[in-house]
C-alpha cells in the first residue's frame, strides 16, 4: 500500500483538506480581506448599476422630448425610468446641442425662405435677383413719375 501512496503522491489526502478551505483560503487571501473584497465587489456593482439607471433614464428622456416633438403617445416605461432616477435628469452637453440643432432646423424650416426651398424646382437666387430687379425698375420709374 505504500507503493500506492508514492504513485499518486499522496494526493487522496490533500483532497480532502482542499475541499474544506474556505473561499477566502482558496483566493490566498485571510478572511477579513476576503470580506473587504466581496464589499468592494458590491459597492462598485451598484455604483454601475447607478450609471446604467441615469444613462436610461437619459435616453429615456430624450425619446420623451421627441415623442413630445412630434405629439406620438407617451411610454410608460420611459417614465419609470426618469422616475426611478429621481425623476430629474439633465441631458449629457451632446445630447442637448443635437436637440437644439435640431429645433433650430425646425424653426428654419417652418420660417417662409425654409418653406420655399422645400419646393422642388425653385431657385433662391434667380427669385431674389427677380425681386431687386423688380425693385429697381420700381425706383426708376417712380423717379420718371412727374406726380412723385
Amino acid at each position: 500500500g505504500g507503493q500506492l501512496k508514492n504513485l499518486t503522491g499522496g494526493l487522496g489526502g490533500e483532497e480532502k483538506s482542499e475541499g474544506e478551505k474556505s473561499p477566502a483560503e482558496a483566493q490566498g487571501m485571510t478572511r477579513e480581506e476576503y470580506e473587504e473584497y466581496q464589499r468592494q465587489l458590491v459597492e462598485e456593482k451598484m455604483e454601475r448599476d447607478a450609471q446604467f439607471a441615469q444613462r436610461k433614464a437619459e435616453r429615456a428622456t430624450v425619446r420623451s422630448h421627441f415623442r413630445d416633438k412630434y405629439r406620438l403617445p407617451k411610454n410608460e416605461t420611459d417614465d419609470n425610468q426618469i422616475q426611478l432616477v429621481g425623476g430629474d435628469v439633465e441631458l449629457p452637453k451632446e445630447l442637448a446641442k443635437m436637440i437644439e440643432q435640431d429645433n433650430e432646423e425646425e424653426e428654419e424650416k417652418n420660417s417662409v425662405i425654409g418653406q420655399l426651398s422645400n419646393i422642388q424646382n425653385l431657385d433662391l437666387d434667380s427669385l431674389k435677383d427677380k425681386a431687386s430687379a423688380t425693385l429697381e425698375d420700381l425706383k426708376q420709374s417712380a423717379e420718371k413719375c412727374s406726380v412723385m
